[in-house]
Protein backbone atom coordinates (compact mmCIF):
# COMPACT_ATOMS: atom_id res chain seq x y z
CA UNK A 1 0.00 0.00 0.00
CA UNK A 2 1.27 3.29 -0.75
CA UNK A 3 1.76 6.39 1.60
CA UNK A 4 0.38 9.36 1.28
CA UNK A 5 3.01 11.86 -0.08
CA UNK A 6 2.67 15.17 -1.45
CA UNK A 7 3.57 16.53 -4.95
CA UNK A 8 7.45 17.52 -5.72
CA UNK A 9 8.77 21.18 -5.73
CA UNK A 10 12.36 22.57 -7.15
CA UNK A 11 14.26 24.76 -5.50
CA UNK A 12 17.57 25.88 -6.21
CA UNK A 13 20.79 25.74 -4.00
CA UNK A 14 23.86 27.70 -4.64
CA UNK A 15 27.20 26.17 -3.64
CA UNK A 16 30.23 28.71 -4.99
CA UNK A 17 30.02 29.07 -8.13
CA UNK A 18 27.55 26.46 -8.76
CA UNK A 19 23.86 26.59 -8.99
CA UNK A 20 22.33 22.34 -8.11
CA UNK A 21 18.11 21.90 -8.57
CA UNK A 22 17.66 19.60 -5.71
CA UNK A 23 13.57 18.27 -5.91
CA UNK A 24 11.87 17.70 -2.63
CA UNK A 25 8.13 16.04 -1.53
CA UNK A 26 6.27 15.63 1.53
CA UNK A 27 6.12 11.96 3.04
CA UNK A 28 3.79 12.64 6.33
CA UNK A 29 5.38 15.25 8.08
CA UNK A 30 8.44 15.53 6.90
CA UNK A 31 10.14 16.51 3.92
CA UNK A 32 12.89 14.94 1.75
CA UNK A 33 15.29 16.25 -0.15
CA UNK A 34 16.60 14.25 -3.03
CA UNK A 35 18.44 13.85 -6.48
CA UNK A 36 18.10 11.56 -9.50
CA UNK A 37 20.72 10.54 -12.01
CA UNK A 38 19.98 8.20 -14.89
CA UNK A 39 17.49 7.37 -16.81
CA UNK A 40 13.84 6.83 -14.90
CA UNK A 41 12.86 3.80 -17.37
CA UNK A 42 15.80 2.05 -15.74
CA UNK A 43 15.13 0.14 -12.29
CA UNK A 44 15.69 2.40 -9.60
CA UNK A 45 18.62 2.52 -7.17
CA UNK A 46 17.73 4.02 -3.91
CA UNK A 47 20.98 5.15 -1.95
CA UNK A 48 20.77 5.79 2.08
CA UNK A 49 23.12 7.46 3.60
CA UNK A 50 24.77 7.53 7.14
CA UNK A 51 24.50 9.00 10.64
CA UNK A 52 24.94 12.86 10.48
CA UNK A 53 25.98 12.58 7.09
CA UNK A 54 24.20 14.32 3.91
CA UNK A 55 23.72 12.99 0.67
CA UNK A 56 26.35 14.71 -0.72
CA UNK A 57 28.23 12.05 0.48
CA UNK A 58 27.22 9.73 -2.40
CA UNK A 59 29.28 11.43 -4.81
CA UNK A 60 28.04 12.50 -8.22
CA UNK A 61 30.40 10.44 -9.79
CA UNK A 62 29.94 7.55 -7.96
CA UNK A 63 26.11 7.70 -8.55
CA UNK A 64 26.94 8.26 -12.41
CA UNK A 65 29.20 4.90 -12.28
CA UNK A 66 25.79 3.01 -10.65
CA UNK A 67 23.43 5.14 -13.56
CA UNK A 68 25.77 3.78 -16.01
CA UNK A 69 24.99 0.03 -15.37
CA UNK A 70 21.90 0.58 -16.22
CA UNK A 71 20.03 1.96 -12.99
CA UNK A 72 17.99 5.02 -12.19
CA UNK A 73 19.97 6.02 -8.46
CA UNK A 74 18.52 8.40 -6.62
CA UNK A 75 20.46 9.94 -3.24
CA UNK A 76 18.59 12.11 -0.78
CA UNK A 77 18.89 13.40 2.59
CA UNK A 78 17.45 11.74 5.76
CA UNK A 79 15.75 13.50 7.73
CA UNK A 80 17.06 15.62 10.75
CA UNK A 81 20.28 16.57 8.25
CA UNK A 82 20.84 18.29 5.07
CA UNK A 83 17.98 20.29 3.45
CA UNK A 84 15.02 17.83 4.57
CA UNK A 85 13.09 17.85 7.55
CA UNK A 86 14.45 18.68 11.20
CA UNK A 87 12.69 16.85 13.60
CA UNK A 88 13.36 19.32 16.44
CA UNK A 89 13.28 19.07 19.73
CA UNK A 90 16.40 17.97 22.89
CA UNK A 91 18.98 15.37 21.41
CA UNK A 92 19.08 12.65 23.73
CA UNK A 93 21.71 12.80 26.44
CA UNK A 94 24.92 11.07 27.21
CA UNK A 95 23.54 9.02 30.34
CA UNK A 96 20.81 7.43 27.85
CA UNK A 97 23.12 6.73 24.55
CA UNK A 98 25.21 5.17 27.30
CA UNK A 99 22.37 2.89 28.66
CA UNK A 100 20.95 2.65 25.67
CA UNK A 101 17.75 3.95 27.24
CA UNK A 102 14.21 3.62 24.44
CA UNK A 103 13.53 7.50 25.86
CA UNK A 104 17.02 8.47 23.33
CA UNK A 105 15.01 8.55 20.30
CA UNK A 106 12.29 10.68 19.47
CA UNK A 107 11.88 8.91 16.41
CA UNK A 108 13.20 5.28 15.29
CA UNK A 109 15.42 3.98 12.24
CA UNK A 110 11.56 1.76 10.94
CA UNK A 111 10.70 5.74 10.88
CA UNK A 112 13.31 6.96 8.68
CA UNK A 113 13.07 3.21 6.67
CA UNK A 114 9.27 4.49 6.42
CA UNK A 115 10.02 8.11 5.19
CA UNK A 116 12.15 6.28 2.43
CA UNK A 117 9.54 3.93 1.29
CA UNK A 118 7.12 6.92 0.94
CA UNK A 119 10.04 8.45 -1.09
CA UNK A 120 9.84 5.79 -3.88
CA UNK A 121 6.14 5.86 -3.80
CA UNK A 122 6.20 9.64 -4.58
CA UNK A 123 8.48 8.46 -7.29
CA UNK A 124 5.47 5.84 -8.06
CA UNK A 125 8.48 3.02 -7.61
CA UNK A 126 6.96 -0.21 -6.96
CA UNK A 127 10.32 -2.14 -5.73
CA UNK A 128 14.10 -0.59 -5.73
CA UNK A 129 17.06 -2.12 -4.88
CA UNK A 130 18.45 -0.41 -1.94
CA UNK A 131 21.67 0.46 -0.86
CA UNK A 132 22.97 1.72 2.64
CA UNK A 133 26.05 2.78 4.40
CA UNK A 134 26.75 2.65 8.08
CA UNK A 135 23.28 4.17 9.65
CA UNK A 136 21.98 3.69 6.41
CA UNK A 137 22.77 0.13 6.30
CA UNK A 138 20.86 0.01 9.01
CA UNK A 139 17.57 2.05 7.82
CA UNK A 140 17.95 -0.03 4.30
CA UNK A 141 18.05 -3.24 6.60
CA UNK A 142 15.13 -2.32 8.24
CA UNK A 143 13.39 -1.78 5.03
CA UNK A 144 14.01 -5.00 3.64
CA UNK A 145 12.98 -6.67 7.01
CA UNK A 146 9.78 -4.37 7.23
CA UNK A 147 8.72 -3.58 3.41
CA UNK A 148 9.87 -6.83 1.74
CA UNK A 149 7.58 -6.00 -1.35
CA UNK A 150 9.33 -3.07 -2.29
CA UNK A 151 13.14 -4.17 -1.73
CA UNK A 152 14.32 -5.96 -4.70
CA UNK A 153 18.30 -6.03 -3.48
CA UNK A 154 19.71 -5.12 -0.49
CA UNK A 155 23.18 -3.92 -0.21
CA UNK A 156 23.95 -3.32 3.44
CA UNK A 157 27.46 -1.55 3.73
CA UNK A 158 29.70 -0.66 7.00
CA UNK A 159 27.04 -1.50 9.41
CA UNK A 160 25.23 -4.00 12.01
CA UNK A 161 22.46 -5.35 13.22
CA UNK A 162 22.29 -3.60 16.52
CA UNK A 163 23.95 -6.22 18.38
CA UNK A 164 26.09 -4.65 20.67
CA UNK A 165 28.73 -6.75 21.09
CA UNK A 166 29.57 -6.90 17.57
CA UNK A 167 30.65 -4.06 14.94
CA UNK A 168 31.62 -1.57 18.12
CA UNK A 169 33.70 1.49 17.73
CA UNK A 170 37.18 0.72 18.58
CA UNK A 171 37.59 2.84 22.31
CA UNK A 172 40.31 4.85 21.03
CA UNK A 173 37.96 6.68 18.80
CA UNK A 174 35.36 7.67 21.35
CA UNK A 175 37.83 11.14 22.54
CA UNK A 176 37.03 12.12 18.55
CA UNK A 177 33.60 11.65 19.01
CA UNK A 178 32.77 12.78 22.04
CA UNK A 179 33.93 16.24 20.88
CA UNK A 180 31.51 18.81 19.61
CA UNK A 181 31.31 19.60 15.98
CA UNK A 182 32.98 23.29 15.35
CA UNK A 183 30.30 26.05 14.66
CA UNK A 184 32.68 28.23 12.40
CA UNK A 185 32.53 26.77 8.71
CA UNK A 186 36.45 26.42 8.23
CA UNK A 187 37.16 24.61 11.64
CA UNK A 188 34.27 22.20 10.70
CA UNK A 189 36.23 21.42 7.25
CA UNK A 190 39.20 20.86 9.69
CA UNK A 191 37.50 18.41 11.85
CA UNK A 192 36.28 16.46 9.39
CA UNK A 193 39.17 16.22 7.94
CA UNK A 194 40.54 14.68 11.32
CA UNK A 195 38.13 12.27 11.44
CA UNK A 196 38.09 10.91 8.13
CA UNK A 197 42.04 11.05 8.97
CA UNK A 198 41.12 8.36 11.84
CA UNK A 199 38.44 6.64 10.90
CA UNK A 200 38.99 6.42 6.87
CA UNK A 201 40.45 3.61 4.76
CA UNK A 202 44.45 3.52 5.89
CA UNK A 203 45.47 1.51 2.50
CA UNK A 204 43.36 4.05 -0.02
CA UNK A 205 44.60 7.07 -0.75
CA UNK A 206 42.90 9.89 1.26
CA UNK A 207 41.71 12.70 -0.79
CA UNK A 208 42.10 15.20 2.11
CA UNK A 209 40.73 18.32 -0.26
CA UNK A 210 37.90 15.90 -1.01
CA UNK A 211 36.84 15.96 1.79
CA UNK A 212 37.31 19.02 3.23
CA UNK A 213 34.85 19.99 0.04
CA UNK A 214 32.20 17.41 1.09
CA UNK A 215 32.44 19.19 4.56
CA UNK A 216 31.86 22.87 2.78
CA UNK A 217 29.06 22.13 0.66
CA UNK A 218 27.10 19.95 4.03
CA UNK A 219 27.97 22.69 6.15
CA UNK A 220 26.28 25.41 3.04
CA UNK A 221 23.29 23.13 2.46
CA UNK A 222 22.58 23.01 6.80
CA UNK A 223 24.59 21.75 9.30
CA UNK A 224 23.21 21.28 12.66
CA UNK A 225 24.71 18.75 14.90
CA UNK A 226 21.39 17.76 16.83
CA UNK A 227 20.12 16.77 13.99
CA UNK A 228 22.72 14.23 14.03
CA UNK A 229 22.94 13.20 18.32
CA UNK A 230 18.46 12.55 17.34
CA UNK A 231 19.50 10.22 14.36
CA UNK A 232 21.89 8.41 17.07
CA UNK A 233 19.19 8.31 19.36
CA UNK A 234 17.10 6.81 17.29
CA UNK A 235 19.88 3.61 16.52
CA UNK A 236 20.24 3.63 20.32
CA UNK A 237 16.18 3.35 20.72
CA UNK A 238 15.74 0.64 17.50
CA UNK A 239 17.83 -1.33 19.57
CA UNK A 240 18.90 -5.05 18.68
CA UNK A 241 17.15 -5.55 14.96
CA UNK A 242 18.95 -9.26 15.20
CA UNK A 243 15.82 -10.68 14.67
CA UNK A 244 14.65 -8.21 12.22
CA UNK A 245 17.21 -8.96 9.95
CA UNK A 246 16.86 -13.03 10.16
CA UNK A 247 13.76 -11.86 8.44
CA UNK A 248 15.25 -10.26 5.63
CA UNK A 249 14.44 -12.53 2.15
CA UNK A 250 15.90 -10.17 -0.61
CA UNK A 251 19.53 -11.14 -2.03
CA UNK A 252 21.68 -9.34 -0.04
CA UNK A 253 25.32 -8.34 -0.07
CA UNK A 254 27.39 -7.23 3.07
CA UNK A 255 29.77 -5.03 2.12
CA UNK A 256 32.79 -4.09 5.20
CA UNK A 257 36.01 -2.65 5.61
CA UNK A 258 38.71 -5.20 6.84
CA UNK A 259 40.14 -1.87 9.16
CA UNK A 260 37.04 -0.12 9.91
CA UNK A 261 37.50 0.76 13.40
CA UNK A 262 34.21 2.65 14.05
CA UNK A 263 32.07 0.05 12.52
CA UNK A 264 34.56 -3.27 13.41
CA UNK A 265 34.46 -6.12 11.09
CA UNK A 266 32.40 -7.92 13.80
CA UNK A 267 29.67 -6.14 12.46
CA UNK A 268 29.29 -6.65 8.88
CA UNK A 269 30.22 -10.33 9.59
CA UNK A 270 27.23 -10.98 12.09
CA UNK A 271 24.89 -8.96 9.59
CA UNK A 272 25.68 -11.43 6.81
CA UNK A 273 25.43 -14.55 9.09
CA UNK A 274 22.12 -13.40 10.05
CA UNK A 275 20.31 -12.96 6.37
CA UNK A 276 19.79 -15.99 4.72
CA UNK A 277 21.50 -16.05 1.75
CA UNK A 278 24.02 -13.19 1.71
CA UNK A 279 27.11 -12.53 0.62
CA UNK A 280 29.82 -11.16 2.61
CA UNK A 281 32.97 -9.01 0.78
CA UNK A 282 35.40 -7.96 2.74
CA UNK A 283 37.69 -5.01 1.32
CA UNK A 284 41.07 -5.58 2.68
CA UNK A 285 42.29 -2.12 3.68
CA UNK A 286 39.21 -0.18 3.69
CA UNK A 287 37.73 1.74 6.46
CA UNK A 288 34.65 3.53 7.54
CA UNK A 289 34.49 5.49 4.31
CA UNK A 290 33.77 5.28 0.81
CA UNK A 291 37.36 5.84 -0.54
CA UNK A 292 37.95 6.04 -3.86
CA UNK A 293 40.33 3.32 -4.64
CA UNK A 294 37.41 0.73 -3.09
CA UNK A 295 34.98 1.52 -5.66
CA UNK A 296 35.46 -0.49 -8.36
CA UNK A 297 34.81 -3.62 -5.56
CA UNK A 298 32.05 -1.26 -3.93
CA UNK A 299 30.22 -0.79 -7.31
CA UNK A 300 31.37 -4.06 -8.66
CA UNK A 301 29.09 -5.69 -5.45
CA UNK A 302 26.41 -3.67 -5.25
CA UNK A 303 26.02 -4.05 -9.22
CA UNK A 304 26.54 -7.92 -8.97
CA UNK A 305 23.60 -8.16 -6.14
CA UNK A 306 21.28 -6.77 -8.01
CA UNK A 307 21.87 -8.73 -10.83
CA UNK A 308 20.92 -11.75 -8.48
CA UNK A 309 17.72 -10.34 -8.04
CA UNK A 310 16.78 -9.27 -12.05
CA UNK A 311 15.93 -12.75 -12.14
CA UNK A 312 13.41 -13.27 -9.40
CA UNK A 313 11.78 -9.69 -10.05
CA UNK A 314 11.32 -11.25 -13.27
CA UNK A 315 9.54 -14.41 -11.98
CA UNK A 316 7.55 -12.76 -9.86
CA UNK A 317 6.20 -9.97 -12.42
CA UNK A 318 5.27 -13.09 -15.03
CA UNK A 319 3.72 -14.61 -12.35
CA UNK A 320 1.58 -12.04 -10.99
CA UNK A 321 1.18 -11.31 -15.13
CA UNK A 322 -0.24 -15.37 -15.50
CA UNK A 323 -2.54 -14.90 -12.58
Amino acid sequence: MRRNVGASTRQPLTLGNLAVMEEFCRVGDIELCYESFGDLADPTMLLVMGLGTQMVAWRPDFCEQLAGHGFHVVRFDNRDIGRSTKVGGRPPTVAQLLSRSPKAGRYRLSDMAADAIGLLDHLKVEAAHVVGASMGGMIAQTMAALHPDRVLSLASIMSNTGNRWKGQPHLKLYPLFLRRAPTDREAFMSHMARVFAAIGSPDFDRDEDEIRAIAAESFDRGHDPAGGARQLGAIVASGDRSAEVRRITAPTVVIHGAKDLLVRPSGGRETARAIPGSKLVLIDGMGHDLARGAWPQIIGAIVENARRAAPAAAGAAAGAKAA
